[in-house]
Formats: structure tokens, C-alpha cells, sequence
């Protein structure tokens, strides 16, 4: 009897602990989202964490690099990416609806350069960039990443393509470009203005006018249908998530 009574107790309590992590599983959501929306999302995790008895977890990268790992099975329940393309590239995987997804937030495009280092340029087709860069240019991966896809647009816009691909240092995600100027490493930075802003070891050098490229657009894709996913989902959509949005300078697009 008291064999049979342990292992009944054992058995009671194996269910128990399966029982509490799908419950903690479950008060967990996962959040994949754009490295430049870093200070933003996390600023926004903590708040709501404080407010919700939720987890929220999350990952930064460039928006390609997110989209491909979702693609291959990564367990991500919500997906904000930097550009509609690879939201859109989501969509047809399969991975997200048309009816779980809305375009979020909008930013704009800059060039910068060190602190140091400041340089003046004219955001106009008669204008040599080279002659005020002396030396690499820092942007994302103008083949993937959404800020490197902007950069090329607005240059190619300019007339300027040519002369500064030769010069291109193409990164991971904007973030990395960013650092790459902020130590020096490079003597111009293409990136948002939301990047520029969050750290001291940089400077706006002029702003591209919005006609040289693509209306940068961030689309916020709902991948779980899940209680908890959706609850964050409608709150990255709440007034309280707009006033942080748009204290990191980002424009928070009408719904």
C-alpha cells in the first residue's frame, strides 16, 4: 500500500508540474520584432509585464533575418517587421492572415555621421556626396534588410548609386550600421531617424526627402491566435503603446 500510495503521489505530482508549465507556457508570448524598434518594444514589455500577469519575450534582428527564422518554425507569436515586403513574404508562407495584420508605425530615413566628424551634405542630384564623405558608408544589406532597401532606393533616386556603392559597408541589421558610425568605423551611416536618436555618438547630416523612396512602414503581424497574443497584439494598438511609439520618434500610422 504505501508503494502504491508514492507512486501515486509521484505520478500527482509529475501532473501537477506538466500542469504549471503549460499554464506558464501559456502566460508567455514571444515577440520577433525589427532591431531598430529595440528601446521602443522593451520600454513597452516592461510597462505591460508590470500591468499583466504575462511574460513577454523577445528577439531582435534585421526583419529578414526574423521572417526566415519564422519561416523555419521559430516559436514567435507576434512578428513586427521594418518593411511590408517580408510581413507580405510571412503572408504567403502562410505564417500570418490578412486579417491578423496592420501597418503599425512609419519612420524616417537619414544619413548620419560621427559626432566628431560632422559633415554637410544637400539631399539634391547636383551634389557630390564624395565630396564630403571620406570614407565607408554604413546601411543594411541592400538585398534584405529593409533599412539597406530604403538606402538604395533614395540613392538611386539621387543619382548618387554609383558613386557610393563602391564605398557600401552592408550590415546585418540598422542597429549595427549605427555602431559602425558611433565608433568611427564609418564616416556616414544610412538609418533611420529613430536610430540616430538613440545614441549621443552621432549626428543627423540631412534627411532624404520621403519621394526617394518607399513610405517606410512597420507591420505588426499577430502569428498565434492565442488569448495572451492577442491581448498584446491590441495593446501595441492602445493610446498608452502610441505615447511610447512616438516618444522614441516614431509615427504611429491611423487605424
Amino acid at each position: 500500500m504505501k508503494i502504491k500510495a508514492a507512486c501515486f503521489a509521484t505520478i500527482l505530482f509529475a501532473g501537477n508540474l506538466s500542469l504549471s508549465a503549460n499554464v506558464l507556457a501559456s502566460n508567455t508570448v514571444t515577440v520577433y520584432a525589427a532591431a531598430s524598434l529595440t528601446d521602443a518594444i522593451n520600454e513597452l514589455t516592461q510597462h505591460y509585464q508590470h500591468e499583466n500577469k504575462v511574460k513577454i519575450k523577445t528577439s531582435y534582428a534585421g526583419s529578414a533575418t526574423l521572417a526566415k527564422q519564422i519561416e523555419a518554425g521559430a516559436p514567435a507569436d507576434l512578428f513586427i517587421s521594418a518593411d511590408v515586403d517580408w510581413m507580405n513574404y510571412l503572408q504567403n508562407k502562410k505564417r500570418v492572415t490578412a486579417h491578423h495584420r496592420i501597418n503599425l508605425l512609419s519612420n524616417r530615413l537619414v544619413l548620419i555621421s560621427p559626432k566628431d566628424r560632422p559633415i554637410k551634405i544637400k539631399m539634391q542630384n547636383s551634389f557630390d556626396p564624395l565630396s564630403v564623405i571620406r570614407g565607408r558608408v554604413c546601411t543594411g544589406d541592400t538585398k534584405s534588410v529593409p533599412v539597406g532597401r530604403y538606402a538604395k532606393q533614395a540613392l538611386t533616386s539621387l543619382g548618387w548609386w554609383g558613386s557610393i556603392e563602391p564605398r557600401l559597408v552592408a550590415t546585418e541589421d540598422v542597429r549595427a550600421a549605427l555602431n559602425f558610425v558611433a565608433r568611427g568605423e564609418c564616416h556616414a551611416g544610412i538609418v533611420y531617424a529613430t536610430d540616430a536618436a538613440v545614441t549621443k555618438n552621432v549626428q543627423i547630416a540631412a534627411v532624404f526627402p520621403e519621394n526617394t523612396h518607399t513610405p517606410i512602414i512597420y507591420p505588426v503581424g499577430l502569428l498565434k491566435n492565442n488569448t495572451e497574443s492577442v491581448k498584446f497584439y491590441q495593446f501595441l494598438q492602445s493610446r498608452e503603446a502610441t505615447s511610447i511609439f512616438k516618444k522614441y520618434g516614431f509615427s504611429v500610422l491611423p487605424q
